[in-house]
């Protein structure tokens, strides 16, 4: 019999009691101070780098011919995929009434709506003019100057603007109920407004569920979808591309295994952590972890079949420049970086087979971090290996990041950080309303 998804000690009264305080009561410790301290000074770097990309142009990152793309556009396919995961967990474990989300749904989705919004900087920036990003919406002008409708770049601005915009209408309606109960607990004037007005007036009535419980099942039905398409949008990017290495059909399904199984390991990074220092074991269970871990798992089974048969379709068809492409790969100027990507996405989560290593918070969380660095470094090589090597030998050139190159990247980081510690300290972490329901359900089950 598997163990439940909460412990049967906690009552509703303590489930609230033991969320509300940790955003009302817990003082701010010295470890938050430091992570935030940190988070705000790679924050900064990156904004210093925005300024002087706007000030120098695109040519303060290693962007080149032939390699015109690189670490931005990385950096964008990896944090567009980490957001993937929230949704999956909180909209598609929701469709599929699996109760033991509710611990993990509300950070979750707070993870998605930082990375996708992370994500958005980079598409712009990457513009050369971003001041004229507004361009790439179709909306009326006396110029008569329209989208160009067949480019993939009007369809991922398109594609992060919807699923932005239902994320964060999916994150904001699944908080009302709490931001109410942290609005009746609040002892200080200003708490009590704060969370007044962001609750909009829920009393808890029973129209009140009836309309949030209708809304929330229709913007997880919506969100879901919104997962496979847009990382199918963001895959048609490459595939669309007459470049060996890139003109293949298994990119959509590919992405999208790639992004669930990036955004597994984001939300095991996060979970696990936020378990350990808000004591937070009765909700945040073994169960949850190791559930976790199969997800990801299953995800990077994937991405291990995607790689073996990109190999094999590259040989298989006699190809010669398909060949030429996956002989760089394995042996060329980044082939460390194929093996890199090899050990972390393909060796590593082995592991989880083992149900000791499931059990182990920290082996979980280490192999996370590797996926995370694993996927990132894929991503890189999708974009450089197609690139440096073209048809002709006279095109090829390598490709050496910039000091802003790396800036960009370690500010992005501290900027989805900074965010998360935020919503960490003024919003509640897990879903109270959720919890209590699962509880409930639990005793029925029992009685």
């Amino acid at each position: 019999m598997s163990a439940p998804p909460i412990s049967l000690r906690e009552t509703n009264a303590s489930i609230t009691d033991r969320v509300s305080d940790i955003t009302l009561e817990r003082p701010t410790g010295r470890l938050w101070m430091c992570a935030f301290a940190l988070s705000f000074v790679l924050t900064a770097w990156l904004g210093a780098g925005i300024v002087w990309l706007l000030a120098r142009g695109v040519g303060i990152w290693g962007l080149d011919i032939p390699v015109a793309w690189s670490f931005a556009i990385a950096d964008y396919v990896w944090w567009i995929a980490i957001g993937m995961a929230g949704t999956f967990i909180s909209g598609g474990l929701y469709l599929a009434r699996q109760g033991w989300r509710n611990a993990l749904n509300r950070y979750a989705e707070a993870m998605t709506v930082f990375a996708v919004s992370v994500s958005g900087i980079f598409p712009i920036l990457h513009l050369g003019r971003p001041w004229f990003f507004y361009w790439l919406a179709p909306y009326p002008d006396r110029m008569g100057v329209w989208p160009q409708w067949r480019s993939s770049l009007f369809w991922d601005f398109s594609a992060i603007v919807a699923y932005l915009i239902v994320s964060v209408l999916y994150f904001y309606i699944g908080l009302i109920p709490d931001l109410a109960s942290l609005r009746d607990r609040a002892r200080t004037r200003g708490k009590q407004v704060f969370y007044g007005l962001l609750a909009i007036g829920w009393r808890g009535e029973a129209r009140h569920w009836q309309r949030f419980e209708t809304l929330n099942l229709l913007l997880a039905a919506m969100a879901v979808p919104l997962v496979f398409s847009v990382h199918s949008m963001v895959a048609l990017d490459f595939s669309e591309g007459l470049l060996p290495g890139w003109h293949s059909t298994i990119f959509p399904p590919f992405f999208v295994a790639g992004a669930l199984f990036s955004g597994f390991g984001m939300v095991l990074v996060l979970g696990i952590p936020l378990r350990r220092f808000f004591g937070l074991g009765d909700f945040i269970t073994d169960r949850h972890i190791a559930n976790l871990a199969k997800l990801m798992l299953a995800a990077g089974l994937f991405v291990d079949y995607s790689y073996a048969s990109e190999l094999f379709n590259a040989f298989y068809s006699g190809d010669r420049y398909e060949i030429a492409h996956a002989m760089q790969e394995l042996t060329g100027a980044y082939a460390w970086v194929y093996w890199t990507i090899i050990g972390c996405n393909v060796v590593a989560i082995q592991a989880i087979w083992f149900e000791r290593v499931r059990h182990s918070h920290a082996a979980l969380f280490v192999i996370a971090l590797l996926v995370l660095a694993g996927m990132w470094f894929e991503r890189f090589l999708l974009i450089v290996s197609s690139l440096y090597h073209d048809f002709l030998p006279s095109s090829w050139g390598m490709f050496y990041p910039t000091f802003w190159d790396i800036a960009f990247l370690a500010g992005s980081i501290g900027l989805f950080f900074l965010l998360f510690l935020l919503f960490v300290r003024l919003l509640p972490l897990l879903p109270m309303f959720e919890l209590r329901k699962l509880r409930a359900r639990l005793d029925r089950e029992a009685a």
